[in-house]
């Protein structure tokens, strides 16, 4: 079993700022893994990019073959629009349909599987993704972006959708240029807005 230590960790965050978002991207866009003709897969769930980055280095680090997780229908461009319908998915435990599936995941004995945390947990897509799949006595190693909030309750969804699988301890990382943006074009607006109330109650 292969793990990501210190080391590999390191690696990991010096990348991200090097590694082409769009390469990988298109490489990961079909519905077949990328193969290289290894028994350690990577899939993953990224909505930013975060997580596809992270997705990249393991799998060039390792050799791995490569999925990409996605919905038959794609999330909203629109970031708050996105959060609320999962919010609404995870309230109604709703488990949406995939694009497509891993074709022989019985090929597999080791499982990198990456997505970030939405409200607190795992998206509700890597719930559709655990029960697609059989993964029966794999090793399974999640590697976790979040926005500052920690890994939340991702471990206990794993635990409960894939209980037959060895769940390992895996990696997470902080990335939350969404959030940060969100809230510097917040504080821009409102000072803004500040700004241009008049200070006289004289006007109107």
């Amino acid at each position: 079993m292969v793990v990501l230590h210190d080391a590999a960790r390191r690696t990991v965050m010096a990348g991200l700022a090097s590694l082409p978002l769009s390469n990988l991207a298109a490489e990961a866009r079909g519905e077949e893994p990328l193969r290289v003709g290894s028994c350690i897969l990577v899939a993953y769930f990224s909505r930013s990019g975060n997580t596809r980055v992270v997705a990249g280095l393991i799998h060039r680090a390792l050799s791995t073959d490569l999925f990409e997780i996605r919905p038959a229908v794609p999330y909203p461009e629109d970031y708050l629009a996105t959060v609320e319908q999962a919010r609404q998915e995870r309230d109604r435990g709703d488990v949406p349909a995939l694009a497509a599936t891993v074709p022989n995941m019985a090929r597999y004995d080791t499982l990198y599987l990456g997505f970030p945390i939405w409200g607190e947990t795992a998206p509700p897509i890597m719930r559709s993704f655990l029960k697609a799949h059989d993964l029966a006595g794999k090793t399974v190693i999640p590697f976790v972006t979040h926005g500052g909030y920690g890994l939340g309750n991702s471990q206990s969804v794993l635990a409960s959708h894939a209980p037959t699988a060895r769940l390992q301890r895996g990696f997470s990382m902080r990335a939350d240029q969404e959030r940060q943006t969100m809230d510097r074009v917040n504080v821009w607006l409102a000072e803004s807005n500040a700004r241009a109330i008049p200070e006289s109650d004289e006007h109107p």
